[in-house]
């Protein structure tokens, strides 16, 4: 029946005698509530069911709450309230799968950067191509920032854990279809040696921070970034 474009009065009436022999031998409709609900929905009711052909008036009509309480079974579920509870279960779930991706963009760019650092002198901003668009205002700000340190001759120290860092309480406090914005809590702990003088610089900072998450060509990637402290390093003489 599914590989017809459009449906005719003989599948309706072909769909109503599969579930009027499926819903014989339910499990869920033995005892009372078979007489309370029946256990057959006519080709009439299926064909307007599935042609949209009810007013809002008649979804609050018990017969068509019966309806859909042997369809609900049919198709496998306890009653209707078992399917409006899995739908529901289901996309929290949804949303919660779909915010886990955002908070593993923060997560994944503060690894990124901290290999970054770990590259120094060498300036790699390649590293970040997976998680920040290319011609971002960030992308462009953090490479001037960077490209001074590694002009500066900066290395990071990671000798026994000396450098480090921690990401915490991420939440999404913007959500629309094409934009997220982040608020994050992060610590950096890092040591730089300059070059042959071993001039020593320390990061030792917690600060929040706000990344802004863009949708373009069906991508999501970092935008732009508000850090408090962006640009400390450089101020140094």
């Amino acid at each position: 029946m599914g590989n017809v474009d459009e449906w005719k009065r003989s599948h309706y009436i072909i769909l109503s005698e599969i579930i009027k022999d499926e819903l014989s031998e339910s499990e869920e409709l033995k005892g009372g509530k078979k007489f309370e609900i029946g256990n057959t929905i006519s080709h009439v009711t299926l064909q307007r069911f599935f042609e949209n052909d009810y007013q809002d008036k008649t979804h609050n009509d018990l017969r068509f709450l019966k309806t859909l309480d042997k369809i609900c079974i049919f198709l496998g579920y306890k009653d209707l309230n078992a399917y409006i509870q899995f739908v529901k279960e289901k996309r929290q779930e949804n949303e919660e799968n779909n915010n886990q991706k955002f908070l593993q963009i923060v997560y994944d760019y503060c690894a990124t950067v901290f290999e970054f650092y770990k590259q120094f002198p060498k300036h790699k901003p390649e590293l970040f191509k997976d998680l920040v668009f290319d011609d971002s205002p960030f992308l462009e700000r953090a490479s001037q920032f960077s490209k001074e340190l590694c002009d500066r001759d900066f290395q990071l120290v990671t000798k026994n854990n000396r450098s480090n860092y921690e990401v915490f309480d991420i939440n999404i406090v913007t959500d629309e279809p094409n934009k997220k914005i982040l608020e994050s809590q992060e610590f950096w702990n890092l040591l730089f040696k300059v070059g042959e003088t071993g001039e020593e610089h320390f990061v030792n900072q917690l600060n929040t921070q706000i990344y802004f998450i863009r949708k373009i060509d069906n991508v999501w990637k970092i935008w732009d970034n508000y850090n408090p402290d962006a640009g400390r390093l450089n101020n140094i003489k």
